[in-house]
């Protein structure tokens, strides 16, 4: 069964057993507008909790994307990198934006669930 948290930083990850998908949320891409490139992280990378994993520019703005959780990224979005509208248009499917493999999975328990994170961020 997979669960959804959310982050301050306006990243989703949907947790797999020890695999979680990331992404922006809804209100990251209504804030930065039409995306317009992605910087994605190397496969095989290792981040800490809150480094910078990449980056997403919009036409108005750029956003670093951070880790919501430690980890090693599995998969890259290759489609995402090549048509970064789909932050825009399908921000929680196919426009996800990494994989990464836990390494610690207790910080997803600090993380915002559904409810929480509409609250914070005034939706």
């Amino acid at each position: 069964m997979s669960i959804t948290k959310y982050t301050e930083d306006h990243e989703w990850l949907t947790v797999d057993g020890d695999i979680a998908t990331v992404g922006i949320t809804v209100h990251a891409q209504d804030a930065l507008g039409d995306v317009v490139f992605v910087d994605l992280p190397e496969v095989g990378k290792t981040f800490a909790q809150k480094d910078v994993a990449g980056v997403v520019e919009s036409v108005k703005a750029a956003a670093d994307v951070y880790m919501p959780v430690s980890g090693e990224i599995v998969e890259v979005n290759e489609n995402l990198r090549a048509d970064p509208s789909l932050a825009n248009s399908d921000p929680l499917g196919s426009g996800w934006f990494f994989k990464v493999k836990l390494t610690d999975a207790s910080q997803i328990d600090a993380l915002l669930d559904e409810t929480a994170y509409n609250a914070f961020a005034g939706q």
